[in-house]
């Protein structure tokens, strides 16, 4: 059976080309649960805030409900749910979901084949994210979902799983703006436009900790990451020399920032390591540094 066939059949709703990813994010969802817990099954009672959260982020403009994709996704032969009834959903109403204890899993067959054949979890999941959202999306949805799409894709004695919570701590501890520019943008009540960047990468072993972390916007975190802007050991904003831009954008987000502070943690919480700012310096930063 090919499973990212059925999975790209998955029926949508569809209204004059309108999205709705709503089961694809369910989906997604399910993988990282299945990732963390195997074929535990999920009761909605403990996913609904999850998914509905999912749903805002990453979902369409629309208001729509977490009980729409728990309900219809059954249709699709990857997912049952059972009540304390017994087999089958009540439906999509959030009040019977709750009240009939309603709790969904994966097939059993979609559930054998991913403990069975390595590297399943991470194509459906490749899948489905090229599939329904922007690449741009790709890692905020999967920490959301609490998919560790890196140690799926990797041989298993050599993963090294992410912390879900990483995104959320860094944020909390930045008060929801960019360590570089204060910018702090919200959407519908979701934040948007902002990331927890890690300044020793993850992939060099950097940890998962709010002492590694940075909340930046989109853009600072994309110059972060390219080594055009740095962190001194006194928590100043560095720019790489190397930068060329003409443009009066380039100054007021770029040049202006040399050598301003940077925002620092809510107080009690970890500032950045000095070890992490330091690998940052040698191993990512493009000096030297503008005066």
């Amino acid at each position: 059976m090919d499973w990212i066939e059925r999975v790209a059949e998955i029926r949508r709703w569809s209204r004059g080309g309108e999205r709705a990813p709503h089961k694809p994010l369910l989906l997604l969802y399910a993988l990282g649960h299945f990732q963390r817990n195997g074929d535990r099954p999920i009761p909605f009672s403990a996913a609904e805030a999850e998914l509905k959260r999912l749903l805002q982020e990453f979902g369409p403009p629309r208001d729509t409900s977490p009980g729409y994709p728990f309900h219809h996704l059954t249709s699709d032969g990857l997912w049952l749910v059972e009540t304390r009834h017994g087999a089958g959903s009540p439906g999509p109403g959030l009040g019977r979901l709750r009240e009939s204890q309603a709790a969904g899993r994966l097939h059993p067959d979609l559930a054998r084949a991913l403990s069975e054949e390595f590297g399943l979890l991470g194509r459906i999941a490749r899948h489905l994210l090229d599939a329904n959202f922007a690449p741009s999306l790709h890692q905020d949805l999967c920490l959301l979902a609490g998919l560790d799409l890196e140690s799926a894709e990797t041989i298993p004695e050599l993963k090294r799983r992410r912390d879900p919570r990483f995104r959320d701590r860094v944020l909390m501890a930045y008060e929801y703006c960019c360590a570089f520019c204060s910018y702090d943008g919200w959407l519908d009540g979701a934040v948007v436009g902002l990331d927890a960047a890690h300044v020793r990468w993850w992939a060099f072993d950097g940890p998962d900790d709010v002492a590694n972390g940075l909340c930046l916007c989109a853009i600072h975190h994309k110059l972060f990451d390219k080594g055009v802007l740095g962190l001194t050991g006194e928590h100043t904003i560095a720019v790489s020399a190397r930068f060329a831009g003409r443009s009066q954008s380039s100054r007021d987000m770029v040049f202006s920032l040399a050598g301003r502070p940077a925002r620092e943690p809510q107080p009690c919480l970890d500032a950045v390591e000095q070890e992490h700012i330091g690998w940052h310096s040698r191993q990512v930063f493009r000096t030297p540094a503008r005066g």
